[in-house]
């Protein structure tokens, strides 16, 4: 397992979740949701980063379950290159990371309407939580690796 502060992303058509893990890769938590109609979310993303002192990101790739891209995809794909351009990104899988953020969150007894504020947290908690514990369990890294502005790559460990 390597070594590092990553942060998770979980892009939205209105707001962006962000996660965090601890340097030794353990338990991711959340950090802000970043609300894109107030905020160029690419320069806060990077401001989180250099924060944190991350040695990569985590994006949320949305595909639908049939494993085809989503209205969405292409949104997270572009907004995963503008931050390549300046630390190592990783596209994740991130098929039913809301559906599990929101069962969890309601498992601990919040309705919907006080989900809101937060479900884009949790959401991007259970990417980066999953790539952590996918890294984990089988040694290798998660995702297609994006690193100045090139072409998503599958790494072969």
């Amino acid at each position: 397992m390597r070594r590092g502060v990553r942060i998770g992303v979980d892009v939205g058509r209105a707001r962006v979740g962000v996660a965090r893990c601890d340097v030794d890769g353990l338990l991711a938590t959340p950090v802000e949701t970043i609300q894109r109609a107030s905020v160029e979310p690419v320069a806060r993303l990077r401001e989180i980063a250099a924060e944190l002192g991350a040695m990569e990101a985590v994006v949320g790739l949305p595909i639908s379950l049939s494993g085809r891209d989503t209205p969405s995809t292409q949104d997270a794909r572009d907004m995963a290159a503008m931050l390549a351009a300046t630390m190592p990104v990783r596209l994740v899988d991130e098929r039913l990371s809301t559906v599990t953020a929101s069962a969890g969150m309601r498992a601990s007894g919040k309705s919907s309407r006080q989900q809101r504020a937060t479900i884009d947290q949790a959401a991007a908690v259970v990417i980066l939580q999953h790539a952590l514990d996918s890294e984990r369990a089988s040694g290798r890294t998660p995702g297609e690796l994006l690193t100045g502005g090139q072409a998503p790559q599958r790494e072969e460990d």
